[in-house]
Parts: C-alpha cells; sequence; structure tokens
C-alpha cells in the first residue's frame, strides 16, 4: 500500500482503537486529551514517513509514538499530578502508573467497553451514534453530518453536548450490568450498520465503496460475537448481513472503478466464503424468537447471493421486504421493494407503488421508475433519467446515468 493511501488507512483502523484505551486511562474527563494524543501520533506520522520512510511495522510504530506522547502528558499534566495519580494509586498502590497497555486484549476489550460507554441511556441516542462513530470509528464531522443528513455545525454541538453528559454523569468505560445490555447494545448495532452503510453506500469523495469503512463495521460487530453476552441472535444477523454484502465487493466495481449494478455482476468474483460464514451466522441468528430488521434484511441479502433469477427468489425477496417494512418503515427501504415487485407482478403494478412514495429528491427513486417506464414511455424514462442525473452525488453515479440517457 502507497503512503498517501496507507496513513488514511491506518487512521481508520487505529484511531479508535488508540483513543479507547487512551480514554480509559485518562478518564472521560479528559477525553479532549486522549483525542488529542491520537491525532498528534497521526500528525508525527505525516511529518516523518514521508522523509524517513514507511515503517517495517507502521502500526507498532503509531502505538509506541501514542504510548511516548501519553507518558509524557501524564508525567507534565497538572491535573493528573494532583487528582488522577493519587486515585490510580489509592487503587492500584502497586502498579506503575505510567504502564500503557497496549495488547490487542486490552484495546478490544477498550474499544467494547467504549461502545457500551457512548450508548449510556443519559445520552441522546442520535448523539451516541455520533460520539462513536468519531471517537472510534474516526469518522470526519462532514461523514458523520452525511450518514445523519445533518450540517457539520449542529454535529459538532450534539458531540459538545455528549462529551459533556461523558464528564459530568462520570460515566465509567466499563461493561454495563446484564440487565442494561438489551437496551445499550441496540444503540451499538445502530452505529456498526451505519459505519457498514457509509461504506458499501459511498457518496463521499466521488467513491463508490469505502472498503475501510466496512471492515471496520466488520471487525467491530465480530468483537461483540466474541464478546459472550453480546453474543446474540441480532449481533449474529447484522454479522451475516455485513459478510453477505462484502462478498461482492470485488464485482461492484470494474477495472477503471466505476459501479457495476447487479444484474451485471460477474458471480466468479464473489466471496464463497464470505457467504458460507454469512450463511452460518444467519443460521445461529435464527435459533432466538426475536425478529430484528438486521434478521430480515439479512435474509433479503442472502437471496441476492443466489444470482438466478428465478420466481421463487423475488417472491421471497419481495415477502421479506413487505415483513421488513411492517416492524420498521424506511422509503429506502420501501424503494427497494418497488424493484423486486417489479419482477414478481411486473413493472406496471412497481411503477403504481413507486409513485406513491413520491421521492422526488432521491436520484435512485427517479433512476428505478426510468427503469419501470423503460419499453412503454420513452419521454417519462428520458425525464426520470435527467431527474437522477440532476440529483445524482457522486461522479459515478452521473456517468452511470448519463449512459442509460445515450442508450435510449
Amino acid at each position: 500500500m502507497q503512503q498517501q493511501e496507507l496513513i488514511p488507512h491506518l487512521f481508520r483502523t487505529e484511531f479508535g482503537r488508540i483513543t479507547a484505551v487512551l480514554c480509559k486511562l485518562f478518564g472521560f474527563e479528559n477525553i479532549n486529551i486522549a483525542e488529542d494524543i491520537t491525532s498528534e501520533t497521526f500528525l508525527a506520522a505525516l511529518d516523518i514517513w514521508p522523509y524517513k520512510g514507511i515503517p517495517e511495522n507502521p502500526q507498532a510504530w503509531l502505538y509506541t509514538v501514542a504510548k511516548n506522547k501519553a507518558k509524557n502528558s501524564l508525567a507534565r499534566n497538572q491535573l493528573f499530578n494532583k487528582k488522577i495519580s493519587p486515585a490510580i494509586q489509592a487503587e492500584h498502590p502497586t502498579e506503575d502508573v505510567m504502564e500503557i497497555d497496549l495488547t490487542d486484549r486490552n484495546i478490544s476489550d477498550s474499544q467494547l467497553q467504549m461502545l457500551f460507554a457512548v450508548c449510556h441511556p443519559s445520552i441522546p441516542p442520535e448523539a451516541q451514534i455520533g460520539l462513536a462513530l468519531r471517537i472510534l470509528c474516526g469518522f470526519g464531522i462532514d461523514e458523520i453530518a452525511h450518514a445523519f443528513l445533518s450540517n457539520k455545525e449542529t454535529i459538532n454541538k450534539r458531540l459538545f453536548r455528549a462529551k459533556e453528559k461523558l464528564r459530568t454523569e462520570h460515566i465509567k468505560m466499563e461493561f454495563p450490568a446484564e440487565s442494561e445490555l438489551n437496551s445499550r447494545l441496540q444503540n451499538v448495532l445502530t452505529t456498526l450498520y451505519l459505519l457498514f452503510s457509509e461504506g458499501y453506500y459511498s457518496e463521499t469523495e466521488n467513491e463508490i465503496l469505502r472498503k475501510d469503512l466496512c471492515d471496520e463495521a466488520i471487525r467491530l460487530t465480530k468483537m461483540l460475537i466474541d464478546y459472550p453476552l453480546t453474543n446474540k441472535p441480532e449481533v449474529n444477523a447484522l454479522f451475516a448481513l455485513m459478510c453477505f454484502q462484502a462478498s461482492r465487493f470485488a464485482a461492484r466495481k470494474d477495472k477503471n472503478g466505476e459501479v457495476v449494478l447487479y444484474d451485471y455482476q460477474d458471480e466468479n468474483l464473489w466471496d464463497q466464503q464470505l457467504i458460507t460464514i454469512g450463511a452460518m451466522h444467519l443460521g445461529i441468528a435464527a435459533q432466538g424468537s426475536y425478529l430484528s430488521k438486521y434478521h430480515l434484511e439479512a435474509s433479503i441479502a442472502y437471496w441476492h447471493t443466489i444470482k438466478a433469477d428465478t420466481p421463487e427468489k423475488w417472491e421471497n425477496i419481495l415477502h421479506l421486504y413487505n415483513h421488513l417494512l411492517s416492524i420498521e418503515y424506511s422509503p429506502v427501504a420501501a424503494l427497494n421493494r418497488t424493484y423486486a415487485l417489479a419482477k414478481v407482478k411486473g413493472n406496471e403494478a412497481a411503477i403504481i407503488e413507486a409513485e406513491k412514495l413520491n421521492l422526488t429528491n432521491n436520484p435512485f427513486y427517479h433512476t428505478l421508475l426510468g427503469e419501470l417506464y423503460k419499453g412503454t414511455d420513452t419521454l417519462k424514462t428520458k425525464e426520470h433519467f435527467l431527474n437522477a442525473l440532476h440529483l445524482a452525488k457522486t461522479d459515478t453515479d452521473k456517468k452511470t446515468i448519463y449512459a442509460k440517457i445515450e442508450a435510449l
């Protein structure tokens, strides 16, 4: 991996890990110190690596620099000397407070504890998700604003208030009691779902797929599965969904980096091992009595791993979308349902249902209607494709839509 790609990649994978460990050390009342040290570590890499070259083990280099910066901060920080140090010494009198544990086990535990801490009931749900995306996953403010369909100012205020809550409520980084686990887990799953979706359906920086975000979501979800108290059916269902979607990564882009639609993907490029893993976890998810949206979305994704265009496939997908919309309505799911409806009952029936949605500001709404009108009304087909072109947010989407217009 080239240097210009490596540092952003490591920022994605390591920022949250380092910050979680440092935050556990400093406490939430000093969360800004933990974030600053982590940021300074990556700035040091940007300053040094272009001249001295990429270290043999870049990850270990970052951990060493972060550890040294944290030790220096602890040594010179007056707050630590007066308040934190006596408290730590009282609790662990024989331990060296300067020793910072960056082992794999402590990093994993710290990240899971951080996830549950920011999902504390005293923090509003939208702030919980935003804070987790920022601290643990290294999301920029722009990306969080995009995920919430909001603006930077709103997100900055939301994150500031959430950090204040962490401080004033004296929330600790620890696993919640078993009685609180289920309620806190739902927000954790929402965060991971949003993280994966941001990568899989990326509209940031003209990229159609940001694999590093998806990989991070998969890794964090797998950590929940590996922790016995969170190895629950809905967690396995979400993990299965991610596996099924990730199995088509290689087929979703062509050699020019442009999107390849599902119908035209090369099935030979699909990762059969990931599909098998997903199927195994979907089977584990079926053992419970609770049916979540993740179960239904994973089941829909499973049917998409079967390329054959059969009536059975689309009837099952349509049934699953109907069930999904009955438990949690989403305009995107409703739009996707109309495509399945077209496969089962024909374009005319799908057009009636699609137009009821009236998602006039959604480019995919117009793209779908353009496809549904194709062959019966050329003027409406072109009108919808032009609307989609106007609303499209990425260059890749614009190229795809423009090609459809040119083909009319």
